[in-house]
């Protein structure tokens, strides 16, 4: 197996998500998240969070969902990765009909959210200006997204959404020494590495949404795929 099995890993998983939210390695990054506009109006009295966005949900579970990075009014507002935004609208809520977690709405750290068999992460921790990151700042995100899959012992599958995630999942692969040379993201596509298989989808963006290039119906389809492939490699 690829990923998800590497032994003694118990004591760095622990402490995983306070090694990241303490993460400075990318000046730039640190000055944006503290920076970056955020409405005082449209969230009256909240302390935002503005540090690096751990991932969240179930390290035991069978599926890992890999987005981009944090939004600006989403996780990095919140503190928990696709939580307060459209972004977070469109998916939980198709994770919620496709039985990856307990309600369709995710607005708040305490808003009660629990993934079923699903972790969700982001390649990038911290909201990058103009939602590029530089490859430096990828470069020094990566060790944190290898621990995060060496965290799931009994992964089996991958959701990305979209390319830039797909290449981090894939630059992670290559440095355990497993290719995924000769495939290119490709919505509703996948592609097998080892014995886990990674489906690809468009990042459910308020773009991509609102142009119809990814529609609630599509996206679904992608997660009843990952249902039933689970159920045949249970």
């Amino acid at each position: 197996m690829p990923m998800g099995q590497e032994q003694g890993t118990e004591s760095l998983c622990s402490d995983l998500g306070d090694r990241i939210i303490s993460c400075k390695k990318c000046p730039r990054l640190v000055l944006y998240r503290q920076s970056v506009p955020i409405s005082v109006k449209r969230y009256p009295g909240q302390e935002f969070w503005r540090k690096p966005v751990p991932g969240y949900g179930d390290t035991k579970g069978r599926l890992l969902i890999v987005g981009m990075a944090p939004a600006a009014s989403g996780g990095n507002r919140t503190g928990r990765v696709f939580t307060g935004d459209k972004s977070a609208q469109f998916l939980v809520s198709a994770l919620f009909k496709s039985g990856f977690c307990n309600q369709p709405t995710s607005e708040s750290r305490d808003d009660g959210l629990k993934y079923v068999d699903a972790y969700v992460t982001a390649a990038v921790k911290c909201v990058p200006p103009d939602n590029k990151p530089t490859p430096s700042e990828l470069e020094n995100c990566l060790p944190y997204l290898k621990e995060e899959i060496s965290c799931m012992p009994n992964l089996r599958a991958i959701l990305v959404l979209g390319r830039f995630a797909f290449q981090s999942i894939a630059r992670v692969f290559r440095s355990t020494g497993f290719s995924v040379s000769g495939s290119s993201f490709r919505n509703e596509g996948s592609v097998d590495v080892g014995n886990i298989r990674i489906f690809m989808a468009f990042h459910p963006s308020p773009r991509n949404v609102n142009t119809g290039k990814l529609s609630v119906d599509s996206f679904l389809q992608t997660l009843l795929g990952i249902r039933e492939y689970l159920k045949k490699t249970s």
